[in-house]
């Protein structure tokens, strides 16, 4: 039976990418991306193969409330009111190595607070009447939080995207603690290096392919022999979307990058 999937970010990148995927699984699919240009792209590849019936889209900035709230509305009308898996995806990397610490603005900061973390919260606290168990349903939903490995190891110069991914692993224990009388799994998972530069519109206008600017040292770096891709991702999600006994947990899928010695050059 295929499954009724949300995903934020999901005009490009991971995001569009599992939902490329999970669409080719046989599941429905409802697209959330700030990104209109993007998201209007994603949705024109994606007509050329499934039926309006398939997937759904809105443009949601997920810095404001209300724009959250219609969303998730439109998205309960599309899934006839029963959503399987939320998947708290998009982020804000604005501030990722573009200013020194001693430089980072507050306005930068609060952005990625505001939609890597409370819009997390709040699509999920919004979605919880979707995914709830019912007389509809045996067991109830999957929230899936994005995290990254960021949450446990940073470069210099990306304090608000770090903070935020080590927030969605506590948010993840969290939730799943308070969801579990609504019979809600939360897990988080924290990708590595995954190459989605050919989840985009303009890499589909210039043919780019996965491969495309990496080298073999990058792919020797991982333990797996190479860089990740959206399909390590993907098979996270389905575990996770079927585990009946995981929840308040963090699956990493990076290739083994997390747990390489890593000493001076000298």
């Amino acid at each position: 039976m295929g499954k009724n999937f949300l995903i934020t970010g999901a005009g490009r990148g991971i995001g569009r990418g599992l939902s490329r995927l999970l669409l080719q699984k046989g599941h429905r699919v409802f697209l959330v991306d700030i990104n209109k240009a993007e998201l209007e792209h994603t949705s024109h590849l994606l007509s050329q193969t499934y039926s309006s019936s398939q997937y759904g889209q809105a443009v949601c900035d997920l810095t404001q409330p209300d724009e959250i709230s219609s969303t998730i509305e439109r998205a309960g009308k599309f899934f006839n009111g029963l959503l399987d898996v939320l998947i708290n995806n998009a982020a804000y990397t604005g501030g990722v190595g573009n200013a020194p610490f001693a430089e980072l603005s507050l306005d930068t900061w609060n952005k990625s607070i505001q939609t890597n973390l409370t819009g997390s919260m709040l699509m999920s606290q919004g979605c919880l009447f979707l995914l709830k168990k019912s007389n509809d349903r045996q067991r109830g939903g999957s929230i899936i939080h994005i995290s990254s490995t960021r949450a446990h190891q940073s470069e210099p110069n990306s304090e608000g995207y770090a903070a935020t991914k080590a927030g969605l692993i506590g948010l993840t224990h969290s939730m799943a603690s308070s969801l579990a009388e609504y019979d809600i799994s939360v897990n988080a998972i924290l990708p590595g290096w995954v190459n989605v530069a050919n989840e985009c519109k303009e890499a589909d206008e210039n043919g780019a392919k996965w491969e495309d600017g990496l080298s073999e040292e990058d792919h020797r770096w991982h333990f797996s022999g190479r860089v990740g891709k959206v399909e390590d991702i993907l098979l996270a999600v389905e575990y996770l979307a079927d585990a009946e006994f995981v929840t308040g947990t963090e699956m990493v899928v990076d290739g083994g990058v997390t747990k390489r010695m890593v000493y001076p050059e000298e």
